[in-house]
């Protein structure tokens, strides 16, 4: 069963067409990393597949199901500079936000909630800073209380836009030790990402997106010069170098 499935699916902002007739599917336990140049559609495609933004034409399954009959199995970690910070909230709060499905609406959570949410917290490193303000956190702390309450909704499937942008190192291999975690659970993660030089030997599967899907399969056959250079264009040039790629300008 493909846990995400995406037919012809096209989109735009205003006027201007940022996804074009965008076709892949995901099967279950898999770790994606998608990956293109910048305005390629990235976070717009997370976006439009959540109903987070309307698409203009196409179809999307999840689990073999609409998105509105699945929501609670779904989990979503948005771009860390789309976020508020500045609300008044704590990263306790924060985190118990992702329980809203379990908790209801209109209604306080009660012990066993807020234990589930320090759990969480302290499965990403958290669980000292509780308390504090999301506007006293670092970037990579910010970053790791929002993983926190997406893990919290015990979901099948994630999906993650840059969650790695602007964290420290520590935090980088947190959050990557956390996702293939997840992997080994059987569930399954997209994640955005913009390191070339890490995708290798951190996913297991790659989507090259520039507003439609250039490439998507398996990280040992898909990740190539050839598809990057299809994806990326003339912009960079690629050198394959012992296990990662580097680049420079042309």
């Amino acid at each position: 069963m493909h846990v995400l499935k995406v037919e012809n699916l096209s989109a735009a902002y205003r006027k201007n067409t940022v996804l074009h007739d965008v076709s892949f599917s995901v099967k279950k336990g898999s770790l994606t990393g998608i990956v293109g140049p910048n305005g390629a559609g990235k976070s717009t495609l997370i976006k439009v597949l959540l109903d987070l933004h309307p698409k203009l034409t196409g179809n999307v399954s999840f689990f073999e199901s609409p998105l509105k009959t699945v929501k609670t199995r779904i989990g979503y970690v948005p771009q860390r500079g789309s976020v508020d910070w500045d609300f008044p909230t704590d990263a306790l709060d924060v985190v118990m936000m992702g329980m809203y499905g379990q908790i209801g609406w209109l209604k306080w959570p009660n012990k066993k909630h807020k234990e589930k949410a320090l759990n969480a917290l302290d499965k990403v490193g958290m669980a000292d800073y509780a308390h504090r303000q999301i506007s006293e956190l670092s970037g990579g702390q910010q970053q790791r209380v929002f993983l926190a309450r997406a893990l919290i909704q015990e979901a099948d499937l994630y999906f993650m836009d840059e969650p790695l942008a602007g964290v420290d190192a520590a935090t980088e291999r947190a959050i990557m030790t956390i996702l293939r975690e997840l992997k080994n659970e059987g569930k399954t993660v997209l994640v955005v990402h913009h390191d070339l030089q890490t995708v290798e030997n951190y996913f297991d599967q790659v989507l090259f997106l520039n507003r439609t899907v250039v490439a998507h399969g398996e990280v040992h056959n898909t990740f190539t010069t050839e598809n990057i250079e299809k994806a990326y264009g003339g912009t960079v040039r690629w050198l394959k170098e012992g296990i990662g790629l580097v680049h420079s300008p042309i």
